[in-house]
């Protein structure tokens, strides 16, 4: 796989059907691909694991008349079953991002062949390579991961924000408004409290260990963010649990359904604590932190001095923690560890009172 790829043409493609048999047909995927590929032929489609929770991912191969870079190990990600049928709106962020600007920004991500959104039902549907096929690997808090493999991602999400920084293009598109004051919208500070006073939040710092300083301080947050200048495009999820390391090993990036207009610190302080255990976090973070303003300055943009950017970079923190705060449906010991680093960081920085 490539660093980026081609932008797709924002050509209607064919309706999205409702359910994933009629999506795996031959017929479909050969309108769906003809979108980017003109003159393909699918002949056969073999469906392979299927992953269901609220969005549906299914690896399936293709056979039949197929161009020169057309991979024929695909994964489909869609909102399919009964609960899934319900967030369909969910994909429309991250199919917006695969058809109309991962490809500009040279970033790492996975390599979209399809990508729209149905007008009627509001539902996104991507279609991109099969990475594991590729030899990729998924990663989650569990999994190693060093100090240079942050560097690495932190220099790919400094490549997504100089890219978009305050581009006009992007201002007002409407998928990418800030979306933060929504997060209250399903989860908040009874989830919070209920993670905190079970054994999913024993690890935090009994000084932040404070559902209602918590809700309070991501509230205060969500009503600042929008008005930040300069803004970017930023992943608006960047934990380590949304990188994977492709066939080369090099990490990148995937599951953009927070994608949104906001300030470069929220996806850098969230994904620098999410990524390294506390000991490697605290003994590089100030390194780290400053690569990626080098990186940025390397990309065209007036980035903040190391010193100034930390009031953001704590910013960033709490946001990761109230994310994770009102997780419930997660690998408890994938919620434990973050909430751990993360309140652990929020503590170390005295955090909240980056919040005015």
């Amino acid at each position: 796989m490539s660093g980026g790829h081609d932008t797709p043409v924002a050509t209607a493609g064919p309706p999205i059907p409702d359910t994933l048999e009629e999506l795996l047909t031959p017929a479909w995927v050969t309108s769906a691909l003809a979108v980017r590929f003109p003159g393909v032929r699918v002949t056969s489609v073999t469906p392979g694991p299927v992953v269901s929770r609220v969005s549906t991912n299914v690896r399936f191969h293709i056979e039949g008349e197929l161009p020169d870079g057309l991979c024929r190990d695909l994964c489909v990600k869609g909102y399919f079953s009964e609960v899934g049928a319900s967030y369909r709106h969910v994909g429309e962020p991250e199919a917006f991002f695969y058809r109309d600007i991962a490809g500009s920004t040279g970033m790492r991500t996975l390599r979209s062949v399809y990508a729209d959104v149905d007008p009627a039902t509001r539902h996104g549907v991507v279609i991109t390579e099969d990475v594991v096929a590729q030899g990729g690997t998924f990663l989650d808090a569990r999994s190693d991961y060093t100090p240079d493999q942050t560097a690495d991602s932190l220099e790919e999400l400094a490549r997504l924000h100089a890219a978009t920084w305050s581009q006009s293009r992007y201002a007002d598109a409407p998928l990418l408004a800030s979306r933060l004051e929504s997060y209250f919208a399903v989860r908040g500070v009874a989830d919070i409290r209920g993670n905190f006073e079970g054994p999913i939040g024993a690890r935090v710092p009994d000084a932040v260990r404070d559902a209602d300083r918590l809700a309070d301080g991501f509230a205060r947050l969500a009503v600042l963010t929008p008005s930040v200048q300069p803004w970017a495009v930023i992943h608006g999820d960047a934990h380590v649990g949304n990188v994977y390391l492709d066939g080369g090993g090099r990490p990148s990036f995937l599951d953009w359904q927070l994608v949104q207009r906001g300030p470069w610190y929220l996806d850098v302080g969230y994904h620098l604590v999410s990524a390294l255990t506390i000991e490697d976090r605290r003994r590089t973070e100030r390194d780290l932190v400053q690569h990626y303003l080098d990186r940025l300055r390397a990309g065209g943009v007036d980035a903040p001095s190391s010193d100034d950017a930390w009031s953001g970079i704590r910013r960033g923190i709490v946001y990761g923690f109230f994310l994770w705060g009102i997780t419930l449906k997660v690998d408890p010991a994938v919620t434990t560890t973050l909430l751990e680093r993360l309140g652990t960081a929020t503590a170390d920085h005295d955090a909240f009172a980056a919040i005015a």
